[in-house]
């Protein structure tokens, strides 16, 4: 459990960190004055300053901050204030954090595809590949493999203490086997079972005897630093895109159906989350990673008050009315949404705290010793 916090932690403040210097970077470079960055949200638990900048860590670890010169309208007159900026300098600096969250997303996926991802294998790829290993995908129910118990995500170590290089070798071995029991040899994380299984003919696979799995191949394969670096570009485009997709249907169903998904996940659902892929190993960490830096990009960006998104949208009315917003509606309307937000999360994750609850909380338990 104690590996689970210190994970969840660690990634998230990655994260944050990495989002909250995009602002500082940009604010600092366009002459906006930094007043505080923060780790968390207050009330404070510790800090310091350094050369003008406060530099806090926070009792709330659910996201941090920059605190910038001028960010609620006032010290218009002053040249280092945010507010006496132009549009477009503005539009910078709160874009800047999303768009080291991708970066960040870019990177530890150009790591990943430089040190070897695990990616499905076809028969063209097994001599570039390491760590090869034949896996169950899905089980067919009611085949000698449902009955043997065979799980998704076993790995296949041998048939009648025979290995296969191939996925093709292991299916033709099988193929004659009708009525003949075979002691089959499963990985399932670290345990080494052994499965006994009659292979039968199943009604979709005609004369050929199956055990009723779906199998796949796969292995870790790497590339170079220069074409990893652009596979690493082109997988963090496609999973935006995915992700995108994914929110524009979150939404239309809160529309048409005024709820919340039962997938959807906060900071404990993250957590427990975090604590699986650790179990995974260090490859599987960067992609979880990456994906949450994504997701926190993406959510950022969404034109909703007290969000980056939503700073802009008033930035661009500004623009749009040529004439300077209201400052105490523009302060309240990010205030209701901020509320609004917390709100959420406390929604979410009391019911992440029921889909898990039981393991978490007595975990935690554990770790204080009560």
């Amino acid at each position: 459990m104690f590996i689970t916090i210190f994970s969840f932690i660690a990634i998230l403040a990655v994260l944050v960190l990495a989002h909250e210097w995009g602002h500082f970077f940009a604010a600092r470079r366009l002459g906006v004055a930094v007043e505080e960055f923060g780790f968390g949200f207050p009330p404070r638990a510790w800090g310091f300053i350094k050369n003008g900048v406060r530099y806090t860590i926070n009792w709330l670890p659910l996201g941090g901050f920059v605190k910038l010169k001028g960010e609620s309208g006032e010290a218009k007159g002053e040249a280092d204030s945010f507010s006496a900026q132009p549009a477009w300098r503005r539009s910078i600096i709160l874009t800047a954090g999303v768009s080291m969250n991708v970066v960040l997303a870019a990177v530890l996926l150009s790591i990943g595809f430089a040190v070897g991802f695990p990616t499905v294998l076809d028969e063209s790829q097994l001599t570039k590949a390491k760590d090869v290993k034949i896996q169950v995908m899905s089980v067919v129910a009611s085949s000698p493999a449902a009955a043997a118990d065979l799980k998704p995500g076993d790995i296949i170590e041998s048939i009648n203490e025979q290995k296969f290089d191939t996925l093709t070798d292991l299916q033709n071995y099988v193929a004659d086997k009708v009525g003949t029991t075979v002691p089959v040899m499963v990985r399932r994380g670290d345990e080494l079972l052994k499965k006994d299984i009659a292979p039968a003919k199943l009604a979709a696979t005609g004369t050929r005897a199956v055990m009723g799995v779906s199998l796949v191949q796969s292995g870790i394969i790497s590339y170079p630093w220069y074409e990893a670096v652009w596979r690493g570009i082109e997988q963090t485009w496609y999973l935006t895109v995915a992700i995108v997709v994914a929110f524009g249907d979150l939404f239309r169903n809160l529309l048409i159906h005024q709820q919340v998904p039962q997938d959807i996940s906060g900071p404990v659902g993250i957590a427990v989350l975090t604590g699986q892929v650790v179990q995974l190993g260090f490859i599987y960490v960067l992609q979880f990673a990456a994906l949450l830096s994504l997701n926190l990009a993406i959510i950022n960006i969404l034109p909703f008050p007290a969000l980056d998104g939503g700073r802009l949208l008033f930035v661009i009315i500004e623009k749009l009315r040529r004439k300077p917003n209201n400052e105490r509606v523009e302060a309240m309307v990010h205030n209701i949404g901020f509320a609004l937000l917390m709100l959420l999360v406390l929604v979410v994750t009391y019911r992440d705290i029921l889909r898990f609850g039981g393991g978490f909380i007595s975990s935690f338990s554990k770790l204080w010793g009560s």
